[in-house]
């Protein structure tokens, strides 16, 4: 039985950035790109949703004779000592973050947040290490990825050695294991559940097995993941990878499109990893021979990747042929329009940006318009300078899938429309109608077209509105320009820049 859905073994993806230009310095009064959906809210949803059915395991991975608890241990009946003084000597624990390869924690979990912990318990000394990131672009998709990993050293009691004990405390992980392969457990309705056979992993340790695990209800939760369980002597080691995916597109808080790693996948991975612990918990022995490791007297500490500062843009010192070219339908929309343009790089993605902008235009008798015409190119290449396709889709992908999640909803002023795919305009290509009121300088409207062609990705925003000569800008008497009229243009200016590009080398 293999419920899992296919799955792709994990690789380094393209970290394509979102649109990393700031606010465009602007006069006052100029209309402004309305903010895109908060970038905060679905991945930390998502990390809100993950974390609680991780704890929801690890609660109950220590009912099966993992205790742990503040009280003083009980004395060796033939020392009269705990069993923490029963051990000649103790020594600094095994550092479990540094037995996994750079390279192979980079391929399972690129560009994890890495925590570290360590204590001690009455009978056994924790050590762990977590690689994490719930929140990976690729293609289309959002990727999750998950390590876990806890080092046991398990102390004597009573007449009972710490490697006696590790192997009661294995033995029980394989006796449940094998239990659990024909259980039916207990479920609500439109829940599932399956657990694989066990599966013995030669030649690791003193003996290891693996397990895969799958469960869904009916509408929140679908993961899977896979568990390695080894002993070295006095030390059991546990290993855990969870692995899944969603569209960018799907509903929130929803299992909608929602893929998992598959049985094979799952117990592949977890037999590659778990032969680098054992080898790393019996080294540490070999190298300290009967002693009880000591957890690290610092707190937990956590890891992150490091942040990648975002170049300002700059001003271009002539406008780019590219826009130039477009210069007259843009001026149709913005009529004696002030011109600028700005350049920068994200990585792999070169950006340049066009506006053109008019902030006086007569609206009639006692009344002001506000036209802003603004393009903004990316242009995505790979490690050799050849052209991103793959790049380029993602960064569509992901701008798609945000403005449907925010689509026909209204936060902080801000109301998006309902968003509508574009036929005939490059590989890809939609429209959306926003309007911002009450933030900032400007209240405007703006109709908005996202297209890609091959390995570029443009962006065309056709923002304004009409007021009271002499209101402000902001002023509740600002009407926004017609969603007919707004969308109308953004995407007579998207045909038009298209047909310049078309004319270029499909990278630019």
């Amino acid at each position: 039985m293999n419920p899992g859905s296919e799955y792709e073994p994990p690789r380094p993806p393209y970290q394509v950035p979102g649109r990393q230009f700031e606010p465009p310095t602007m006069p006052p009064g100029m209309p402004t790109m309305p903010p895109k959906r908060p970038a905060w809210l679905l991945p930390t949803l998502a990390a809100i949703l993950v974390v609680l059915v991780a704890a929801a395991g690890v609660g109950a991975y220590f009912v099966y004779g993992k205790v742990s608890g503040a009280s003083r241990p009980p004395a060796d009946a033939q020392t009269g000592k705990a069993p923490s003084e029963a051990f000649p000597d103790a020594a600094a624990g095994p550092d479990v973050c540094a037995m996994l390869p750079e390279d192979e924690a980079e391929r399972l979990v690129p560009a994890a947040t890495v925590a570290k912990s360590s204590r001690d318990g009455d009978h056994v000394v924790t050590f762990s290490c977590d690689w994490v990131n719930l929140r990976i672009s690729y293609g289309e998709y959002w990727r999750d990825r998950r390590i876990e990993v806890r080092v046991q050293q398990h102390k004597g009691h009573g007449a009972k050695t710490g490697r006696a004990m590790a192997q009661n405390s294995y033995e029980l992980d394989y006796r449940q294991g094998k239990f659990v392969e024909t259980a039916k457990p207990s479920l609500d309705p439109g829940e599932k559940e399956y657990k694989s056979p066990v599966k013995d992993i030669p030649g690791v340790g003193d003996g290891a097995f693996a397990q895969y695990t799958w469960r869904r209800d009916e509408k929140l939760q679908w993961y899977a993941f896979g568990e390695a369980y080894a002993r070295a002597g006095d030390m059991t080691i546990k290993v855990k990878f969870q692995a899944g995916q969603q569209r960018k597109d799907a509903q929130m808080l929803s299992n909608d499109t929602t893929r998992a790693i598959t049985e094979e996948n799952a117990i592949r991975e977890v037999s590659g990893l778990i032969p680098h612990f054992a080898k790393g918990a019996a080294a540490w022995q070999a190298k300290n021979p009967g002693v009880l490791a000591q957890p690290d007297p610092s707190p937990a500490t956590t890891r992150s990747p490091s942040a990648r500062p975002t170049p300002s843009p700059t001003v271009l010192a002539t406008f780019p042929d590219d826009c130039g070219a477009v210069t007259e339908v843009a001026t149709r929309l913005v009529p004696e329009p002030a011109t600028r343009a700005r350049g920068t790089e994200v990585g792999a993605d070169r950006q340049t940006e066009c506006r053109w902008l008019n902030l006086e235009l007569p609206g009639g008798a006692g009344v002001k318009k506000i036209r802003s015409a603004l393009i903004t190119v990316h242009r995505f290449t790979n490690r050799v300078g050849g052209d991103d396709q793959v790049a380029a889709k993602s960064f569509y992908e992901r701008e798609y899938g945000g403005d449907k999640n925010m689509a026909e909803s209204s936060i902080g002023g801000i109301t998006w429309g309902k968003i509508a795919n574009v036929k005939g305009l490059g590989d890809q290509a939609y429209q959306q109608y926003l309007t911002t009121r009450g933030r900032g300088a400007v209240s405007a409207s703006t109709g908005m077209v996202l297209m890609r062609k091959g390995a570029v990705v443009v962006s065309v925003d056709f923002s304004g509105h009409q007021r009271p000569e002499g209101d402000p800008t902001n002023s509740p008497e600002v009407k926004f320009m017609p969603e007919k009229e707004a969308l109308a243009g953004a995407l007579t200016l998207a045909r038009a820049y298209l047909t310049e590009l078309t004319k270029q080398p499909v990278g630019g």
